[in-house]
């Protein structure tokens, strides 16, 4: 019946999107392993359930959060079910096969964005930890001049009052050289004085 081949033609192209068929070799002879076309019965599902469930603790999957084995092991689920679907109808099948589409799109959309706003905090931590470290070397260079323009300080303090101290000793060695100057003048005056007094007092 045409109309039934095309249907099944139908049926095997969207199962084929859904996993392509998967070329391997097996002692020097390559085959093509497709989906199987046999229907799932309640047994399968309850069996599928039961295998997640092992799958799910042996992999050691995370129950929350991101996890790539978590996300791998659903979307393998995602894909029988819509294998199932399939065989009992195509066109469910086929939207089913969009909506799957449009949520890997999506998640690797999200990924990107999750990629993209990791590289771009660790850029700003790198920069951050490049600004801290010149920060730091800066300050301790900072530091570094202040202490030596401490001392700098310092030492001109003292050299100051060196100075001051100098300059006050020779101001009083000064003073006590001119006192004594002027003490010899006066004495000197006061000798003249009398020698003349006396010559004036006994005149020859």
């Amino acid at each position: 019946n045409p109309i039934q081949d095309r249907a099944q033609k139908e049926i095997e192209d969207t199962l084929n999107k859904i996993l392509p068929p998967r070329e391997f070799e097996e002692n020097g002879q390559l085959w093509v392993q497709y989906v199987s076309r046999t229907p799932a019965t309640r047994v399968d599902v309850l069996k599928l359930t039961d295998l997640l469930e092992k799958r799910l603790v042996s992999m050691k999957a995370r129950s929350t959060g991101i996890c790539p084995i978590r996300e791998e092991l659903f979307a393998q689920l995602f894909d029988e079910i819509i294998r199932q679907v399939t065989l009992n109808c195509n066109v469910r099948g086929q939207l089913l096969l969009r909506v799957r589409n449009e949520i890997r799109m999506t998640n690797n959309t999200y990924k990107k964005l999750y990629e993209s706003a990791i590289a771009f905090g660790m850029r700003e931590n790198l920069h951050g930890e490049q600004f801290r470290d010149d920060s730091n070397s800066e300050t301790k260079n900072l530091r570094k001049d202040i202490n030596n323009l401490e001392k700098e300080i310092e030492n001109l303090e003292h050299t100051i009052e060196r100075v001051q101290e100098q300059e006050k000793t020779d101001r009083e060695n000064a003073m006590a050289r001119h006192d004594q100057l002027v003490r010899e003048m006066k004495t000197k005056n006061q000798s003249l004085k009398d020698e003349i007094e006396e010559v004036l007092a006994n005149p020859k």
